[in-house]
């Protein structure tokens, strides 16, 4: 007996014209024989028949070949906790503002619904963060990043200590401290002043926030470098947020530790409507609307 390929597809309820696409999606999907799953706390909002509801947990991906993302970056970060541990890729579909995560815009919705039918698309890895949140040794949070993890103030400025694979690097005053992955250089990362890094380089990021320091330059380093910021003892203490999602509170002499996990999440490329060449460039030129006129290309070889 053959076994149907099997879909997930998650939604931004709260937007109108993601529900309009679910439904597109859904059935061309089931048209083309394919098995559906949507989320328990999306069904009534997309309603279509002929599709499996599943309740919104880690397991609603397992035994899943990919999930269709509708929605914007969060959607899609929201999306990546459960694709992670089943390792299913992600296709994201932007509807909403930037959307960096998303391979695809809603204006070729049915063309990547094509291209995932006939399995017109390969899967790249992308790095993610390890985060564990300590206090005189004992641990007080442990998760995981996509993007970025970022330890925050919560009130007043913050006073901590940066240090790179267990060595000290510099103190100052700051707003906050940002780890981040290549993913999320583009993120939180990119609007505090730190560089864009190819989604292809393998690296860590270190950006501080506001911070009051001669020294405080945003940083990449080995991907296999560990990352730590220590809150000093005596000053306020912050918030450490894990992709804008997954928030802790960090008390006065808390220290947070930052490494490559060893669990990458999944992102399916499409054929034929992002192809080779320069996709990531085409991205950053298409979503901060960069100007190229004038351009006229390699006219020799070199």
């Amino acid at each position: 007996m053959t076994t149907k390929r099997t879909i997930l597809i998650t939604t931004h309820t709260g937007r109108e014209a993601a529900i309009d696409a679910a439904r597109l999606v859904i059935d061309r999907l089931v048209t083309a024989g394919m098995h559906v799953r949507v989320l328990d706390s999306e069904a009534e909002s997309v309603a279509c028949p002929g599709v499996e509801v599943v309740p919104a947990t880690g397991a609603a991906a397992d035994d899943a070949e990919m999930i269709i993302v509708l929605g914007g970056d969060g959607t899609i970060l929201r999306a990546a906790e459960m694709a992670r541990p089943s390792g299913a890729p992600l296709l994201g579909v932007n509807l909403g503002h930037v959307g960096f995560l998303a391979e695809t815009e809603a204006d070729d919705l049915a063309d990547a619904v094509d291209s995932v039918v006939r399995g017109r698309y390969d899967v790249e890895e992308r790095l993610t963060l390890e985060v564990v949140a300590r206090l005189n040794g004992e641990v007080i949070a442990e998760t995981w990043a996509l993007n970025e993890a970022t330890v925050e103030k919560r009130d007043r400025m913050l006073e901590v200590v940066t240090e790179i694979d267990g060595r000290p690097l510099s103190r100052y005053g700051c707003d906050g401290v940002i780890c981040a992955t290549p993913t999320g250089s583009t993120a939180y990362a990119f609007s505090a002043g730190g560089p864009v890094v190819w989604p292809e380089v393998e690296a860590l990021l270190l950006v501080p926030i506001s911070a009051h320091a001669l020294f405080a330059r945003p940083l990449v380093v080995s991907p296999r470098a560990s990352l730590a910021v220590e809150i000093l003892p005596n000053t306020p203490g912050g918030v450490l947020w894990c992709d804008g999602r997954r928030r802790f509170d960090l008390p006065s002499g808390a220290r947070v530790e930052v490494r490559r996990a060893d669990v990458p999440v999944r992102l399916a490329r499409l054929h034929g409507i992002n192809d080779t060449g320069a996709p990531f460039t085409d991205r950053l030129v298409a979503k901060f609307d960069l100007p190229v006129q004038g351009w006229r290309g390699r006219t020799r070889g070199f």
